[in-house]
């Protein structure tokens, strides 16, 4: 499996970072008298989790998203040792071997500044849209109707 992209994406998918903070959250965001209403209302356990609390959690959910997002975009040290060819190189390490070029040759460093700007570019506009679904989701929590 060494040597595909597989063998980066596999452990970094299911983070227990992740897993922990969801179910820290799941158990502070739904209340479990809801649960029950959903119960007495005759739903089934996978209705309650689709309709009742996967939009509870959705705040959380975008959380725990955002940070296996970014982890996995600025991840070094697991491409470096499971990729050998240089084309499946991510972002961070393909930057890292063009500075280790750009010791030999200085005008690289000027490409490696721009990779750096362009790099950072997905993780912002991934910021600025999920921001909107994160604060929306969090002001209609607090409101009671």
């Amino acid at each position: 499996m060494a040597d595909t992209y597989l063998s980066v994406l596999l452990p970094n998918i299911l983070s227990p970072y992740g897993i922990y903070l969801a179910r820290i959250y799941a158990a502070a965001a739904v209340p479990a008298e809801m649960v029950e209403a959903g119960r007495m209302d005759g739903a089934g356990e996978w209705r309650i989790f689709r309709s009742v609390a996967l939009p509870m959690m959705r705040p959380g959910l975008v959380t725990v998203f955002l940070f296996q997002f970014v982890t996995i975009w600025n991840n070094f040290l697991l491409p470096y040792i499971m990729l050998g060819d240089d084309e499946k190189f991510p972002v961070t390490l393909g930057l890292f071997t063009l500075l280790r070029q750009g010791s030999a040759t200085p005008a690289l460093y000027t490409l490696v500044i721009t990779g750096a700007l362009l790099a950072i570019i997905p993780l912002i506009a991934l910021f600025l849209v999920i921001q909107r679904f994160w604060s929306l989701d969090l002001l209609s929590g607090a409101v009671k109707s």
